[in-house]
């Protein structure tokens, strides 16, 4: 029997997202946050929800720009201090030993050391009620080399990406190969 925990931020895992933006003198700036992922497939596009107090709220605002980071299991301690200090009060970049990289596609740049980038150009702003949701149209998908597979797209396995469990906050790595998409469900239709 199911138990109500009421209303409540959770859907288990969230991807850990690492938000690129620049301020109003140029200076970069990152942060991590667990409210974002897809949100439509043509354009292809991404929404992030950030709340107004934040540093980067208003960096997208002014640069209508993003970029977001996919931080991996070796970046787990970097990841987290993104999400809890501030870009008003110094460089989270040198900080966190990072290495901000100016995309020639968006005005935000993106993080060296992680492996996977999308860069966003801000379509929609969406006030939604503590978050605004800022929808961005990816024009660019940037991987290492060294996460692809045989057939071109990043392999999960390769690039060992970060989740969280939103109110335990708790950081997770990623989990096996169970089965392929689209493919492991027609034994049910058969059956």
């Amino acid at each position: 029997m199911k138990r109500s925990i009421g209303a409540r931020t959770m859907i288990f895992p969230t991807p850990v997202l690492v938000v690129g933006s620049y301020d109003k003198e140029g200076k970069p700036n990152a942060m991590t946050v667990a409210w974002g992922g897809i949100c439509c497939s043509q354009p292809p596009c991404t929404g992030i929800s950030l709340r107004k107090a934040t540093y980067s709220y208003g960096n997208i605002v002014e640069r209508k720009a993003f970029t977001i980071n996919i931080a991996t299991e070796a970046y787990v301690k970097e990841a987290d201090y993104l999400g809890i200090a501030t870009g008003k009060k110094g460089d989270k970049f040198a900080a966190a030993g990072l290495t901000p990289v100016k995309s020639d596609l968006v005005d935000a740049p993106y993080i060296r050391e992680f492996p996977f980038v999308l860069e966003c150009r801000l379509i929609h702003t969406v006030e939604i009620g503590l978050h605004t949701q800022f929808i961005g149209e990816i024009v660019d998908v940037k991987a290492d080399e060294d996460i692809l597979g045989k057939d071109g797209l990043p392999d999960m396995e390769k690039m060992k990406p970060l989740v969280y469990a939103p109110e335990i906050r708790n950081y997770y790595g990623f989990g096996k190969f169970l089965g392929k998409s689209f493919s492991i469900g027609k034994a049910i239709r058969r059956a």
